[in-house]
């Protein structure tokens, strides 16, 4: 029973960070239907930042600036990536607008940090804390704490702020937004900022848990985003839900039957529910008038 609890802790800080990825993706996709497929470059460029700033500033100080550096990198993204397919209105432009835009950044960081793995320092005690028969690392727990602060903390700005509450607008409907006298396209920017940002700030939060280079964003986001179809495209809590399943999933197999398999479970999940529930465990159907 001690060998579960211990896998199953390991397995929500592995989901959470997978959530707090996912969540950048419904960010952009509730507000635009567009979806960053550079996320994963995003993650590792925050999380290198990060590393270069902590021997002057320190973890903490380190990580509002890496939040401005991941905000300004999104705009980027949607102003060089997105806006234009959009504009023109292609279906598919966006897509491959992303996915160049996160390989020429993963080159960029191959070529400013260098190919190999970097050891980020981590800010807590590497000791590992005993919790109830469960041993689980400080670090463990700051990644799920600092990931469901920072969706609450997006949540309540999207409640509280005229900016957020825009968003919920032009997710709702973006036509009738535009009509109301939001300026959608500052909307989307918005939205492929903040995304940019929580995945650079899960770059800041896992890296000291592994080992940090230009790549390591790759497998992650890819990860996430089965975490966003699984948990609902459009849905905050869907992402949570979907990250726990397939963290607590992976750490199961990869004990319980191989390493080699770990990957597994999450993609058979992904199936079941793009057969059965294209829309997502949480994900809303809707009828469009044509």
């Amino acid at each position: 029973m001690e060998i579960l609890l211990q896998l199953i802790a390991s397995g929500v800080a592995v989901g959470m960070i997978y959530a707090a990825i996912a969540f950048g993706y419904q960010l952009t996709f509730a507000t635009s239907k567009t979806l960053n497929f550079g996320q994963g470059e995003a993650l590792a460029l925050g999380a290198l930042f990060g590393l270069t700033l902590v021997p002057f500033v320190g973890y903490w100080l380190m990580i509002p600036l890496v939040l401005v550096f991941g905000f300004t990198l999104g705009a980027v993204v949607e102003r060089l990536g997105v806006r234009p397919a959009v504009k023109i209105k292609s279906e598919y432009g966006w897509i491959m607008a992303t996915i160049a835009l996160g390989i020429i950044f993963k080159n960029v960081a191959e070529n400013v940090w260098g190919r190999d793995d970097l050891k980020f320092p981590s800010p807590l005690p590497e000791t590992a804390l005993q919790i109830g028969g469960v041993r689980i690392l400080p670090m463990e727990l700051l990644i799920v704490a600092g990931a469901l602060l920072m969706m609450l903390a997006v949540e309540i700005f999207n409640r509280k702020s005229i900016w957020g509450k825009a968003v919920v607008a032009t997710s709702n409907d973006i036509d009738a937004a535009g009509l109301m006298g939001i300026n959608t396209q500052k909307v989307i920017t918005l939205s492929y900022s903040i995304s940019a940002m929580t995945a650079a700030f899960a770059g800041v939060l896992v890296a000291p848990v592994t080992l940090t280079g230009a790549t390591m964003g790759s497998v992650l986001a890819l990860k996430a985003f089965a975490v966003a179809i699984i948990g609902g495209l459009e849905s905050g809590l869907g992402v949570i839900v979907g990250g726990l399943i397939l963290g607590v999933a992976e750490t199961l197999t990869g004990f319980y039957i191989s390493t080699g398999y770990k990957d597994v479970p999450g993609l058979i999940l992904l199936l079941v529910v793009l057969s059965i529930r294209p829309v997502g465990l949480f994900g809303k159907a809707v009828i469009k008038k044509v």
